[in-house]
């Protein structure tokens, strides 16, 4: 016999409530409530769902305070609410990772390699960032505005005798700090969070460069873009 909506949704409900425990270092009698309100403060993915876990604790004290015998449940709740519920325990207990998503072979290039060589990845792959090395050691990310930039600084009759390296680009990044890297098992919600504190604090990231452990010495294997965010679900 299939189990009942109310028998799904206790059992989804506690696991959420053992990982808000596990992210907040609470004891087991605090309140799912309190439990919210702290981790909401360290992990995105319970921030996104707030409001929804209120309500589900609310009608977990429904259902649980309210049953009139073993086999029957005063509340029993709608599918799309034991599914929501199954869906976040799920997405909280299994997050996605940068690496499940986004590792991929990335195109790098050197910074004593020619201006024409990245814009042919640019037209080719439809690349926006360009992760450029100098032998195995990272120098820095162009951009299409420190392209633009470089083109402005420029003189019109010097653009076309001029065969500008990569490091030429770079050195018309303005913006320093528009990448980040970060270890492959970061949460596509954690990612998503850099993003977003970047454009609050007004130092907006063009991209995360992926590594196993995060360090910039290690090999790239993956780049997240804010545009890539945008097409997951």
């Amino acid at each position: 016999m299939a189990p009942k909506n109310s028998d799904r949704f206790i059992v989804a409900y506690n696991r959420i409530d053992k990982s808000l425990a596990k992210i907040t270092d609470m004891p087991s009698h605090f309140s799912f409530s309190r439990k919210i309100d702290k981790a909401k403060v360290k992990n995105v993915l319970i921030r996104n769902y707030e409001d929804e876990l209120h309500e589900f604790g609310s009608l977990r004290n429904a259902i649980v305070h309210n049953r009139t015998g073993l086999d029957y449940a005063i509340a029993e709740p709608h599918d799309t609410i034991v599914e929501m519920i199954e869906t976040i325990e799920e997405k909280l207990s299994n997050p996605l990772t940068v690496e499940d998503l986004f590792k991929r072979k990335v195109h790098t290039l050197q910074s004593t390699e020619s201006l024409a060589a990245g814009l042919k990845l640019v037209r080719e792959k439809k690349f926006n960032q360009l992760p450029v090395y100098l032998k195995n050691e990272f120098v820095g990310l162009i951009t299409a505005e420190g392209i633009m930039n470089w083109l402005a600084d420029q003189e019109n009759e010097n653009i076309s005798r001029e065969i500008p390296t990569l490091f030429d680009i770079l050195t018309h990044e303005k913006r320093k700090n528009t990448f980040r890297f970060i270890k492959s098992t970061l949460s596509v919600y954690e990612a998503e969070e850099y993003f977003r504190k970047s454009i609050i604090s007004g130092n907006r990231l063009e991209a995360l460069l992926i590594t196993e452990q995060g360090g910039k010495d290690e090999k790239l294997i993956g780049i997240v873009t804010p545009i890539d965010l945008l097409k997951i679900d």
